[in-house]
C-alpha cells in the first residue's frame, strides 16, 4: 500500500515529525515538502497523511490551500491529520480544528497534535524576540510528543 505524507514546516519540527512517522509506517512511504515540490498525482497513494505546524497563529496557507484544492480526493483516501503546536490541551485541539477542513477531520482514519518545538537557532531575531516576549521562553525547546507519532502510526497501519 503505497502512502504519502505531505507537509510543511516553518523550523523544521513538522519534517522531524513526518520523518518519525515515515520510520513508523510501511517501505512504501513517500514525503513531500510542498513549500519545496508539488505532490504527483494523488490517486497513486491509497494512504495520505497531511500534516503542518501552526506558525503566528495559523497553520500554513500551503497545507490549506492543498487541502481545500483537493477536498473531494482526499475523502476518498485513507486520511491521516497532523499538527505540531506548542499549545496543549483545547487551546491545541482548538488550532486543530481551524487547520483544517471539518469534512476532512471526520473522515480520517488518524489524527494528531504532536507538540512542537521553539528552535532559536532557525528562527530570526524578530521571532525570536516574540517567543521570548509571549511565550516567555528564552532558549529552544522541544516537545515533541514521541509516543502520539507511535499512537497515529499504529492507527494508521489498521
Amino acid at each position: 500500500m503505497k502512502t504519502l505524507i505531505i507537509y510543511t514546516t516553518q523550523h523544521g519540527c513538522t519534517e522531524t515529525c513526518a520523518l518519525k512517522l515515515q520510520q513508523q509506517l510501511n517501505n512504501n512511504t513517500e514525503l513531500i515538502n510542498i513549500k519545496k515540490q508539488k505532490p504527483g498525482i494523488l490517486d497513486d497513494y491509497q494512504t495520505i497523511i497531511i500534516g503542518g505546524s501552526i506558525h503566528a497563529g495559523q497553520i500554513q496557507r500551503k497545507i490549506k490551500k492543498f487541502c481545500k484544492e483537493n477536498l473531494d480526493t482526499l475523502k476518498q483516501k485513507k486520511l491521516g491529520l497532523f499538527l505540531c503546536c506548542m499549545e496543549q490541551g483545547e487551546k491545541a485541539q482548538q488550532q486543530f480544528q481551524d487547520a483544517f477542513p471539518a469534512e476532512l477531520i471526520q473522515h480520517a482514519t488518524a489524527t494528531g497534535i504532536f507538540g512542537g518545538e521553539f528552535n532559536f537557532e532557525k528562527m530570526n531575531f524578530i521571532e525570536k524576540t516574540i517567543i521570548k516576549k509571549i511565550a516567555k521562553i528564552e532558549t529552544s525547546v522541544s516537545r515533541i510528543d514521541e509516543a502520539g507519532i507511535t499512537e497515529f502510526a499504529r492507527k494508521m497501519k489498521v
